[in-house]
């Protein structure tokens, strides 16, 4: 696993199967973005049979294989699309066809399972919304800051059990190294990969309704702006964003794409969860300027002292095996669709209503 390249970034955990080998087959498709081998790490650890590849490129297929040798090339989309053994396809398709593509899945009566950012506009994602309610099948999507993060999850428990009171506000700061010699084309095509906010601003908005217990926000405001890459004229390098939650918290959160070559791993990822009892800090994949190069520094404040927890090798990704027995089991415990739905909603919102900073 790279960790100074954000793109490519795969956690790999312990293997917690929750069904035996080939009880749940899945197949992947639409290799655009390389948070596939992060979604296919996850579900195989949990016990998922991985059945099929597809992409339209040769080279991204012969690449996954050689991480995934037990999948088969299919020929087409078609054959993965129309197996009977396949239950989920997994995707990472480019941002603006996701949509699409999943509608095309669940017609086919198969559970689906996205990379972020799920949608680029709000009629993709009421058409999606209309298939799930036609069809009955899943459009998860993979948050992957918060559900492939163990400081993350190991915070997520501790507001549950009370250790900070009732939350207040969560703040979040996603900071990402562009490399751009390595993105691929469509990445700086707006209109393709949604902005910024729509973009990165979904694991944001997804965690902050998840912290918060919030199942609505409004959009109070957002701004974006191209600073530093006039060379890429559709490129969004900074964002920021105030929400206000139907239960009355509040959220910030500020994504860019300036993380410096020095920094050892690809962003600064933090998140703030304020409450009437204490607070939580996450720094997720480095503490700073520290001799401790790994993540998940959970740092927990209350009326009982100060903790700080390295969450590695605690929590494990429990998200994942949820996601399967879900699938089995047609039951909602790894997310609700409404959950998913609504991040993604107000991600698309927010970027839809965005004040452009820097005059393009």
């Amino acid at each position: 696993m790279n960790v100074s390249d954000g793109m490519n970034y795969a956690p790999k955990g312990k293997p917690q199967a929750v069904v035996k080998p080939g009880e749940f087959v899945f197949s992947a498709a639409r290799l655009d973005h390389g948070h596939i081998y992060g979604m296919c790490n996850a579900l195989t650890e949990a016990g998922g049979t991985l059945k099929y590849v597809w992409d339209p490129d040769p080279k991204k297929v012969e690449q996954f294989l050689k991480v995934y040798p037990q999948a088969t090339a299919a020929c087409c989309e078609e054959q993965v699309l129309q197996d009977k053994e396949t239950m989920m396809v997994a995707a990472a398709a480019v941002t603006s066809e996701r949509g699409p593509f999943g509608v095309k899945v669940m017609d086919c009566g198969k559970d689906y399972f996205t990379d972020k950012a799920p949608f680029t506009t709000l009629d993709q994602l009421n058409a999606a919304k209309a298939k799930v309610a036609q069809t009955g099948k899943k459009y998860m999507v993979y948050y992957s800051e918060r559900l492939h993060v163990e400081g993350a999850i190991l915070a997520g428990y501790m507001v549950d059990q009370g250790e900070i009171g009732k939350v207040v506000s969560v703040s979040g700061f996603g900071p990402h190294r562009l490399g751009a010699a390595g993105r691929p084309a469509w990445f700086f095509e707006k209109d393709k990969y949604g902005g910024i906010l729509c973009d990165i601003g979904s694991h944001q908005i997804e965690q902050y309704l998840h912290f918060a217990g919030e199942e609505d926000a409004r959009v109070v405001s957002a701004r974006i702006g191209n600073y530093g890459h006039p060379e890429y004229p559709g490129l969004d390098d900074y964002g920021d964003c105030t929400l206000t939650g139907a239960n009355g918290t509040t959220n910030y959160f500020r994504v860019d794409w300036f993380t410096p070559d020095g920094l050892r791993t690809w962003g600064d990822g933090r998140t703030l969860i304020l409450g009437t009892e204490g607070y939580i800090e996450i720094r997720k994949y480095i503490d700073v300027a520290t001799e401790n190069a790994g993540g998940n520094h959970v740092i927990l404040v209350n009326g009982k002292g100060e903790k700080h927890i390295d969450a590695t090798g605690v929590t494990g990704y429990p998200f994942f095996g949820e996601l399967i027995l879900d699938c089995l089991n047609r039951t909602e415990n790894a997310m609700t669709q409404a959950h998913a739905f609504k991040a993604a909603e107000l991600c698309v919102t927010a970027q839809n209503m965005a004040q452009e900073l820097t005059g393009r």
